[in-house]
């Protein structure tokens, strides 16, 4: 296909896209090539072959490159093509006014349209996501997932030495401020030009509803708050949560905790998660009901899981809002040194936290209260309730929400480092990470490794990792001494 063939094809898929009309042809066109960097059109030649938008843009994006429109860094790639792909993209207002119209017929409709459209102009790195090392693991508490994050490219010495020597600007104030939607990106600032926010309105405030651009899960959601204000856990946290699966009843939405050590990646922006898949945790049962004095409508129990959930189901969101605001303020407050349990430092500063997931069960509102410690010690520095030494060498980083629900997000270098695992069980050359030693001798004892099942072997032992460090981030231990200490936690509720 020649270039002036991409440019066409292109044009088409703009128009098609509902964001032009035939009469703009022209425009585009001339549009598209001036980005690029090509100076006319040449003749109409015979149709080419359809192509999807993915290979018109890297096919426009490397003749742009050809031409010197863009140099060799990341951020100038991504610039030009989210411009590129905001042709494909019609304008915000557009945007919710047929989200609007489609939600009038069904919740689904109307996510199914804003989630195809985020695909198709590129907004959702689908091929990037696809590099992912996805693979589930059975576990005593249901099938986790564990994802080897290699979607977010890395950045080169160029792109590094370029963001230090950046002008340092102020705006958008970080990644989820809605100032984001259409911003042209910077080298130190990811390129938002083809970015859409729906608003939604929960608690008398505005919010936005977008989609990750790095999605690790099935339509993988963000909802942000208008405001630029730190996370925090409260009761109009839960009210919000639930009213959102009143908008959204077929999505599950939760909150990262807003406490270091134990909170998402940014605390800096009240926002939650959401999405269309059912985690291990949301099918794993109550294995202990629970009865909340002052609560008698509201179900209530212990979650089997490896870390410390407590379950309300009931139908009327006000009670549950209380019941969860109740139970949020007697945790803060909790302490039980024998299980190192402590919910203030002798400074007075807190440790105490819940990281909150809503869902709808047909008739039912449910909401998972994971109870959360950011207390250190002299053993365990970064956390006794955060993954331990021993489990470092596969996940080190924060436990938040998704994580707490049975996907584990694992950092890049595991991609290269599971291979010389397998290498090493397989008593071939290798290079061993130091850090994996322990462990691969431990497998290598247990397993006869072959070429057939070596990376079953490494990738169920993953899992294993995975499922301790759920069980180091839970506050009441899955023992006799654990279990007695969340007992006692209940009784302190009544």
């Amino acid at each position: 296909m020649s270039i002036s063939q991409t440019v066409r094809a292109f044009a088409d898929l703009a128009i098609q896209s509902g964001s032009w009309k035939e009469l703009d042809r022209i425009y585009l066109e001339n549009r598209i090539l001036g980005m690029i960097g090509e100076e006319a059109l040449e003749p109409s030649e015979d149709n080419a072959a359809e192509a999807d938008t993915l290979t018109l843009v890297e096919a426009l994006m490397a003749q742009a490159e050809k031409n010197k429109v863009i140099g060799s860094l990341q951020a100038e790639y991504d610039i030009l093509e989210a411009q590129l792909t905001d042709l494909l993209t019609p304008s915000p207002s557009a945007v919710n006014e047929h989200f609007a119209q489609l939600y009038a017929r069904t919740p689904d409709a109307a996510t199914d349209y804003f989630y195809r459209l985020c695909k198709n102009n590129n907004y959702i790195k689908t091929k990037a996501i696809a590099q992912n090392i996805v693979f589930p693991a059975e576990s005593d508490y249901g099938i986790l997932e564990i994802t080897i994050n290699l979607s977010k490219p890395e950045k080169d010495p160029k792109q590094i030495a370029a963001e230090r020597n950046s002008i340092s600007v102020d705006y958008p104030k970080c990644l989820l401020c809605m100032e984001n939607e259409g911003y042209k990106g910077r080298v130190n600032h990811p390129a938002r030009t083809n970015h859409r926010i729906i608003r939604m309105a929960f608690d008398e405030e505005i919010w936005g509803f977008q989609y990750s651009p790095y999605a690790y899960y099935n339509e993988h959601a963000i909802i942000l708050s208008q405001e630029h204000r730190p996370m925090k856990i409260s009761k109009e946290t839960f009210k919000r949560l639930l009213a959102i699966t009143e908008v959204l009843p077929h999505y599950f939405v939760g909150s990262n905790a807003d406490l270091p050590i134990v909170g998402g990646s940014i605390l800096s922006h009240d926002h939650y998660q959401g999405g269309r898949h059912t985690f291990a945790m949301a099918e794993a049962a109550i294995e202990k009901t629970v009865k909340l004095a002052g609560y008698e409508s509201i179900q209530a129990g212990i979650v089997k899981w490896p870390m410390s959930v407590i379950r309300l189901q009931g139908t009327a969101v006000d009670e549950l809002t209380e019941a969860a605001d109740w139970i949020l303020n007697k945790w803060r407050e909790y302490s039980d040194e024998t299980v190192q349990i402590s919910a203030y430092s002798a400074d007075g500063t807190p440790h105490h936290t819940i990281t909150p997931i809503a869902r709808r069960k047909n008739e039912l509102f449910e909401l998972d209260l994971v109870l959360r410690d950011n207390n250190v010690s002299e053993e365990y520095p970064d956390g006794i309730f955060h993954p331990h030494q021993e489990v470092h060498h596969i996940k080190k980083e924060n436990i938040g929400l998704i994580e707490v629900m049975g996907l584990a997000v694992l950092p890049p270098r595991l991609a290269l480092e599971l291979k010389e695992v397998e290498r090493y069980l397989l008593d071939q050359e290798n290079e061993l990470a130091d850090c994996h030693r322990d462990w691969a001798e431990k497998l290598k004892a247990e397993h006869t490794a072959t070429a057939e099942n070596v990376t079953a072997i490494v990738q169920t032992a993953v899992g294993k990792v995975f499922e301790q460090v759920l069980k180091d981030a839970g506050v009441f231990k899955r023992n006799q001494q654990g279990q007695d200490a969340f007992q006692r936690f209940i009784d302190y509720l009544q």
